[in-house]
């Protein structure tokens, strides 16, 4: 027996952040929508047509038809509830599933019977049906595929990113039974146009996820090594992977900070399922630990490069220009230029930061760091580190800007973690230069 939705069912997305929102955005096409999350200024804002993650402009808001509230009574209304919050890690790198179980208890509590039940938060295999569902069935007092059903379909979302937008990244579905997966085939499906792949059921939906990003962590962590050795070897670890990728089969991946809300998070989800089925991952962790290192690292040569410049490491002053994880957004959720900046800050090293899309009050709230407004009112800084990549810094700054804002001119110390300009200049130009 196929399900379809009626004309008057709604669809509810809990969680209105990077991955909700244009979700939301893109069924709002087909489908009645409610918006909900718990924040109220979220909504008021999104109300007003203003999304502060910019990943949907003030006329797609504005001309959307979505229903925005941070009333969980308006769950009730929905036939379809898909989740959407974050699913993080705490300072132990274990899942901190607090997010994902409040919003079943939420859920639970106001769904209807015959409600259909979808997550798209990235969790470990298993979780949806072990955690999830006796959650909304003790909520709830309904029974779980008598009552209601649940699905699983991983977020593919990449922030930032506005040519592989949410409907032109392919969808995996997963059911609780095969006629919930062809229906939440047929309802993505209507808004998808990359296409839909059906998984045979929600815990390979739920592994296909994490070994997605667990795949990249790894890659970038061989990446990232290899900097390491061929640093120690006086070796450029760019110009190796520029002769090496000269191979038609070389994967070109580069070395850098992997933080994030998805590769440098989801890896520990994989491994802590499997440390509670009894195998001790090893390839996995290995590729975290030398992941998690590179701020450190960073840090080190940053003061190395002070010293070879006859600075003063205590008391020094140093410019980060970018705490955000990736270029040009506003995401600082597990940034690892924090590392760098907490690693400076043990060796009594005055640092400021600077970001043009980071949002201060956020940055205040979750690091207790007031970003720098303009770079210039703590000039003269004895280094500056680019760890961003935003185009601000690409189009707005070069050399010889960079020098006005050193100390000493004869010895400018610029630390480009991304590679963002050409060595050979920098090096012309008088800088100690130090990349990845």
């Amino acid at each position: 027996m196929s399900i379809k939705l009626k004309k008057e069912d709604k669809i509810c997305v809990i969680g209105l952040g990077y991955v909700g929102l244009p979700l939301a955005v893109l069924l709002d096409k087909k489908f009645n929508v409610i918006g909900f999350d718990i924040n109220p200024k979220r909504i008021e804002e999104l109300k007003q047509g203003y999304d502060r993650t910019k990943e949907i402009s003030t006329e797609e808001l504005r001309n959307s038809n979505i229903d925005f509230t941070d009333n969980p009574a308006k769950i009730s209304e929905a036939k379809v509830i898909i989740v959407t919050v974050p699913t993080p890690i705490d300072k132990h790198n274990t899942p901190d599933l607090r997010p994902i179980r409040s919003a079943s208890k939420t859920v639970g509590k106001y769904m209807q019977k015959g409600s259909i039940v979808v997550y798209e938060s990235t969790v470990y295999p298993g979780l949806t049906e072990e955690e999830c569902v006796p959650i909304l069935e003790k909520e709830s007092g309904l029974k779980w595929k008598k009552d209601f059903n649940v699905g699983y379909s991983p977020e593919r979302v990449n922030p930032g990113d506005k040519e592989h937008t949410i409907d032109k990244i392919k969808k995996i579905v997963a059911g609780d039974s095969p006629e919930i997966t062809e229906f939440l085939a047929e309802l993505y499906g209507s808004v998808i146009t990359a296409g839909i792949h059906k998984a045979p059921d929600i815990k390979t939906a739920e592994a296909a996820k994490v070994i997605e990003n667990t795949q990249r962590d790894l890659n970038i962590a061989l990446m990232n090594e290899l900097s390491v050795i061929f640093n120690k070897m006086g070796i450029d670890t760019r110009a190796v992977l520029e002769a090496a990728s000269t191979k038609w089969n070389f994967l070109r991946f580069e070395p850098g900070l992997v933080g994030g809300h998805c590769i440098g998070i989801d890896p520990y989800y994989l491994t802590f399922k499997a440390q509670a089925i009894g195998h001790h991952p090893e390839v996995i962790l290995a590729g975290r630990r030398i992941n998690d290192y590179m701020g450190k690292f960073v840090a080190e040569n940053t003061v190395k490069n002070l010293i070879k410049a006859g600075k003063s490491v205590k008391g020094s002053k140093v410019l980060i220009l970018g705490l955000t994880f990736k270029e040009n957004i506003a995401d600082i959720r597990n940034t690892k230029v924090i590392d760098i900046y907490k690693e400076l800050k043990e060796y009594g090293i005055e640092v400021f930061i600077h970001d043009p899309f980071a949002h201060p009050e956020e940055v205040k709230e979750e690091y207790g760091i007031d970003l720098l407004y303009n770079i210039k009112n703590e000039a003269p800084y004895d280094a500056v580190v680019v760890a961003v990549k935003h185009k601000p810094f690409i189009e707005e700054l070069d050399f010889q800007k960079y020098k006005k804002l050193m100390s000493d001119n004869s010895k400018p110390i610029l630390i480009d973690i991304k590679g963002l300009y050409d060595k050979n200049k920098a090096q012309k130009e008088g800088f100690l230069y130090w990349r990845l």
